[in-house]
């Protein structure tokens, strides 16, 4: 059996040391040598450290134990497609499009559940940074219910009060939304991935209903969560967006580079005045949102 790009990337996933940037590196350097992932499973340590730049230990630890990870991987490959779970990574044509050039280091692995038609429609995000006072989180409600009211879907997080007001919008309305998580998604939706991933959604919708909904994850659908988790989960709802709104934004944080980075690719960004230094976004192209 010939091993895939993405039985290759779970594989790796699965070794120390190697993360999603090494293993985006890894496919793109394959895809342009043409080497087939049952090519690169010969390789050693030394290859692997002068051709793909993956740091000793790590390469040593991957040749040491590259059969009993992948042999993990197809298991997991098993029990994902049991449950209907896709697998992509940059290399298949069915990688996220806007993912790449809105992210500097893209998820080498993303795993997809639900309906993944929602990747061609108009999307939208509602973000605001952590600890927003009610003004802000009252906004976010207004502004997601405008963008669903308008056909579009919306995309969040779960877990932030802030990503919660607006991910329970389309609900209220039986409309469909992206959910972008920084946990497993095993963790988020149970053993059977039919549970809504916070407590006030089941107030609308008892089951995760993957038929309306789609649930995008960068971290390994069996892990609690990984090291950068909700600074990858922010980027992705950004990258995923064809339309940013963002509420409230501190100053360096991880949304306002988000929202400079949408900027510079000529995406629509609203800013609202609720946040404290929004004319500089003007400036650079971004429509102010006024209270």
């Amino acid at each position: 059996m010939k091993v895939t790009d993405s039985q290759l990337s779970l594989g790796l996933a699965l070794s120390p040391g190697i993360g999603s940037q090494t293993i985006s590196r890894i496919l793109m350097r394959n895809a342009l040598l043409g080497r087939t992932p049952d090519q690169f499973l010969k390789i050693g340590a030394e290859a692997l450290m002068e051709d793909y730049k993956v740091p000793l230990a790590a390469a040593e630890a991957w040749v040491a134990d590259r059969k009993q990870h992948l042999a993990k991987a197809l298991d997991l490959e098993q029990k994902l497609d049991a449950k209907k779970v896709k697998i992509c990574c940059p290399v298949d044509v069915h990688y996220p499009a806007g993912i790449e050039e809105m992210m500097t280091h893209p998820p080498g692995l993303l795993f997809l559940y639900g309906n993944q038609k929602l990747l061609n429609s108009p999307t939208f995000s509602v973000m605001s940074s952590r600890k927003s006072p009610l003004a802000a989180k009252d906004l976010v409600d207004q502004l997601a219910e405008a963008g669903v009211m308008n056909g579009e879907t919306l995309v969040a997080g779960h877990d932030t009060p802030e990503y919660q007001r607006a991910a329970i919008v389309p609900l209220r309305w039986g409309a469909p939304r992206i959910l972008v998580l920084d946990i497993g998604m095993f963790a988020a939706l149970g053993d059977n991935l039919e549970e809504e991933p916070f407590r006030a959604a089941r107030l609308w919708r008892y089951k995760f209903d993957p038929h309306t909904d789609l649930v995008v994850s960068a971290i390994n659908p069996v892990w609690q969560t990984h090291k950068g988790a909700n600074q990858n989960r922010d980027q992705l709802v950004g990258a995923l967006a064809k339309r940013l709104d963002f509420v409230m934004i501190k100053a360096g944080g991880n949304m306002d580079k988000i929202a400079h980075r949408a900027l510079k690719l000529n995406r629509p960004v609203r800013v609202s005045d609720l946040t404290l230094e929004y004319r500089p976004y003007r400036e650079l192209g971004a429509e102010i949102i006024e209270g």
